[in-house]
């Protein structure tokens, strides 16, 4: 049995993984085997993601220091594994959603994202979010298009008029 002050460094390892995330997604991981498990650490850590396993009291009484996740406490019962993400928030959601669709583990409870709380109910919401990355991309790629358009408006008329010149030239050389 951990002692008080195992307990509290672990509430105050819990309280930095918070602070430093902009989500934190709790899954149910029961039933799953320990290659289940560890598969989905794997794609968690491909993705950037922390997923740890942390009492749940443990993580209340952290959540409680932190402020901000009172939504999530009716949430902390069973076997729960915690998500922390702190620049591609939606990136949980996609790993979760894909793993449960390939094998029914591990269920998704709720999620605060940026503040705001999510339940089961809106997985499929949050794994077809973008990325951080491909908002940008569509962000540069609507940036550049008036730009392209005015390039290729710009090349058009000197085309139309070397054309122009060169049928002139032709006619007259006739």
């Amino acid at each position: 049995m951990p002692t008080l002050a195992e307990k509290k460094a672990v509430v105050e390892e819990i309280t930095e993984d918070l602070n430093g995330a902009g989500a934190v997604y709790i899954t149910n991981y029961s039933g799953m085997s320990v290659k289940e498990i560890n598969n989905m650490r794997g794609e968690f850590y491909e993705d950037d993601i922390k997923y740890k396993v942390y009492k749940n009291t443990l993580m209340q009484r952290a959540m409680d220091e932190v402020g901000g996740y009172e939504d999530l406490y009716p949430h902390l019962v069973e076997q729960n594994g915690f998500a922390f993400v702190d620049e591609e928030l939606a990136a949980p959601a996609k790993v979760i959603k894909k793993l449960f669709d390939e094998t029914g583990k591990p269920k998704f409870k709720a999620a605060v994202i940026d503040g705001d709380y999510y339940d089961e109910d809106e997985l499929e919401t949050l794994a077809a979010m973008k990325s951080k990355s491909e908002v940008i991309g569509d962000i540069v790629g609507l940036l550049l298009a008036p730009v392209s358009n005015v390039v290729r408006a710009l090349e058009a008329p000197g085309r139309n008029i070397a054309g122009a010149i060169e049928t002139i030239a032709e006619e007259g050389e006739e």
